[in-house]
């Protein structure tokens, strides 16, 4: 695919997707929401860790209203369940670990496909926004999903109805992103948390995302057998095989990936 909305760069084992429509802050049409999908296809089958980001002053104000289509003939449901979801899923479910390396505003869509990604690296001046009811909508893009099971129902609730800002610190604190870092310091520290998994265990990195997400609607029981299950998966990889080798060597590992 001819990309017209992203900026992709392989560097590394790190695929990075960089939404490129900077003067209107990221805001995704059609066009940026078939591209994203593509690439993190593309790239999730052969990096071994992906980074989302954003050009300019903001990571994604979220929907563009301005796509194309009057306000009255939006059809909203349509837009989420063909375009927004497989994306999401597509990031959801990606075998490779998946940073947001959040460079400014994340608003509506915005903030909650930062959310999507397994680790979310922000700027210290960005902030998120679940600016939906602003407009008369409800979060979309997963943020019902999201937000009450990384911060809990009340911050959930009250994020979505008062629609305010939420500073980068304000969302480590609650336990919403993983990390605010300076902005003189920010992509040095994506970089290198990008490289730092790149260089790991992707076998593992990619059990570690499946039992995460298996826990979310699982038993003890059920839970404790998916970690069995994966942990013989692991256990047959490569990977282990070099993990243990390097420990008992006294060595960093080599990890290759399969």
């Amino acid at each position: 695919m001819q990309y017209e909305t992203l900026e992709i760069s392989e560097e590394g084992g790190v695929g990075l997707i960089r939404l490129n429509r900077p003067t209107l802050m990221n805001a995704l049409n059609t066009r940026m929401r078939a591209e994203l999908l593509h690439a993190v296809k593309d790239l999730g089958g052969r990096m071994r860790v992906l980074v989302l980001t954003g050009a300019g002053r903001a990571f994604c104000s979220g929907q563009d209203l301005g796509d194309g289509t009057s306000v009255s003939e939006l059809d909203l449901g349509r837009i989420l369940r063909e375009e927004y979801e497989p994306l999401l899923r597509a990031i959801y479910d990606c075998p490779l670990p998946v940073i947001a390396a959040v460079n400014g505003a994340a608003a509506g869509a915005g903030a909650n496909l930062a959310l999507a990604a397994d680790v979310v690296i922000a700027t210290e001046s960005a902030v998120f926004l679940q600016a939906f009811t602003r407009i008369g909508l409800i979060p979309d893009a997963g943020g019902t999903y999201w937000l009450p099971r990384q911060v809990g129902f009340a911050r959930a609730m009250g994020q979505a109805l008062f629609a305010e800002k939420v500073t980068a610190r304000e969302a480590v604190e609650m336990g919403m992103i993983w990390a605010a870092v300076p902005d003189e310091e920010f992509a040095v520290e994506w970089q290198r948390r990008a490289a730092q998994l790149a260089a790991g265990p992707t076998v593992a990195y990619g059990a570690v995302k499946r039992a995460m997400r298996a826990s979310l609607s699982a038993s003890l029981d059920q839970q404790l057998a998916t970690e069995a299950d994966l942990q013989a998966e692991c256990g047959r990889s490569r990977d282990f095989m070099e993990g243990v080798m390097a420990f008992l060597e006294k060595r960093p590992a080599r990890f290759e990936g399969r």
